[in-house]
């Protein structure tokens, strides 16, 4: 099994969740070992996608170098880190990358579209060797040892409509397009209008996030699947996952994580060579993840 990247160049142009301006994205095919590297086109700044280079985790994940950042990339690179991409080039001309619908549904078209080539190399993954765990109060994120790749997330919110979700996923990219990509991210009306006031969420809408008052989903169309909150939550967490710098086997499972402790997580992994190995896969040890890629 080879290192990968996209066959061409493809582009699309959305709306900015916080400044609700237009941004054009443009992923480019890269050789082998150069990872996902992030290219600021109004500013000529490059951004390799490593933690080191996490400046903010509040409200979404934020990379950023020389002071200028790249906010909300997690959507678009929980589609790429399902689809098993090792190496892309991803330009955008502002700070953030674009909303589209709230899910990752129109980076996968995106990426269908680009379709994806073999590179020369042998593909890299990360097995996870020990329990490693971050927890703040009742809330963690933890990985642990499994032979093979599953998100289980657990959250609870005293709303109505939420309460407490559980969903397990079964990671194989099909099952991602099918259970996980659709879900949008989620915002109550009170954090909306605050975010406002503020000068954020300018480009937030119905059209791109599920949104609650205290007793009601407000979009007219109601949710697309009746868990659709903790599926978003596993899209994230496989869009910061995406910052070990490659896929990974091993088991995820949260409680209430968050883009914080997502971020938090892969610093103390990647702290103690003893938590991991790094493998090629060549021969029969490419099997099972050439199914969940393929």
């Amino acid at each position: 099994m080879y290192q990968t990247t996209i066959k061409k160049s493809v582009e699309l142009v959305g709306i900015g969740l916080h400044k609700g301006s237009a941004v054009k994205l443009r992923l480019e095919p890269l050789e082998s070992n150069s990872g996902l590297i992030f290219y600021r086109s109004d500013v000529d700044v490059a951004i390799p996608l490593i933690p080191d280079n996490v400046v903010d985790t509040k409200m979404a994940t934020v990379i950023g170098k020389d002071g200028y950042v790249i906010s909300t990339i997690e959507h678009m690179l929980s589609a790429v880190y399902a689809y098993g991409i090792d190496n892309l080039r991803i330009v955008v001309d502002a700070d953030e990358i674009p909303v589209m619908d709230g899910s990752s549904a129109s980076f996968c078209m995106l990426l269908d579209e680009a379709g994806m080539v073999q590179l020369d190399v042998p593909k890299k993954v990360m097995r996870i060797k020990k329990e490693v765990i971050v927890q703040e109060g009742e809330k963690y994120v933890k990985l642990s040892p499994s032979p093979d790749l599953q998100y289980g997330f657990t959250i609870k919110f005293p709303h109505p409509v939420i309460q407490k979700q559980e969903y397990i996923l079964n990671f194989t990219k099909q099952n991602y397009k099918d259970e996980i990509a659709r879900a949008r991210t989620f915002g109550f009306l009170h954090e909306v209008q605050y975010l406002r006031s503020k000068g954020l969420a300018l480009g937030g809408s119905l059209e791109n996030a599920v949104v609650l008052d205290e007793k009601k989903v407000l979009n007219p169309e109601g949710l697309r699947f009746p868990d659709e909150f903790v599926r978003h939550k596993i899209l994230d967490a496989i869009g910061d996952m995406a910052l070990i710098g490659m896929n990974f086997v091993g088991n995820y499972e949260a409680m209430a994580g968050s883009h914080d402790l997502n971020h938090k997580l892969t610093l103390e992994l990647l702290k103690d060579a003893q938590n991991y190995e790094v493998i090629e896969l060549v021969g029969e040890k490419t099997l099972e993840l050439e199914k969940a890629y393929a």
